[in-house]
């Protein structure tokens, strides 16, 4: 979202009610409170939908892209046999057959690195951290990670010896 926002775009975010405070606070020109409505029942069309929780179909989220519209799975969603990398899977599988661009986004080196770092120098992209952990207490990490609730990044801390 703050990247898109550094472009100048016009950004929508989708979170709960908790969030909401949050997500506005990051850049989001409008924000959607899924608990009270389905985005991808509406008849917003958006250029480029980014998916980091993978709770909606792909035709859903088709049905809210424009025609030249880009879809990017991350990876998020969760699936018996594949967990997250379903969505990507089937990004990848539909996108030959469909107008709209579906891209799954992996986490591999970016060569857009010196332009993210400027971005976060510049104050134009500044990371949510929820809660900081020390490495003794990464076990509790994970089990807060795990339920869900996080509102940003979990750190878990290395301190030098």
């Amino acid at each position: 979202m703050q990247i898109a926002k550094a472009f100048d775009a016009e950004v929508t975010g989708v979170c709960s009610t908790r969030n909401i405070e949050l997500v506005h606070s990051i850049g989001a020109d409008d924000v959607i409170d899924y608990t009270k409505r389905d985005f991808t029942l509406e008849s917003n069309r958006y250029d480029v939908v980014f998916d980091a929780v993978g709770n909606h179909s792909l035709t859903a989220f088709r049905r809210v892209l424009r025609p030249k519209g880009t879809f990017l799975a991350p990876g998020a969603g969760s699936g018996k046999l594949l967990g997250p990398a379903k969505q990507q899977l089937k990004t990848t599988l539909l996108s030959p057959f469909v107008p709209q661009t579906m891209k799954a986004v992996n986490d591999k080196p970016n060569q857009d690195l010196d332009e993210l770092r400027d971005l976060i120098e510049a104050e134009k992209v500044v990371p949510v951290v929820d809660r900081v952990f020390s490495l003794d207490q990464a076990p509790a990490a994970l089990r807060y990670l795990e339920g869900g609730r996080a509102r940003g990044k979990v750190v878990v801390g290395v301190s030098p010896s």
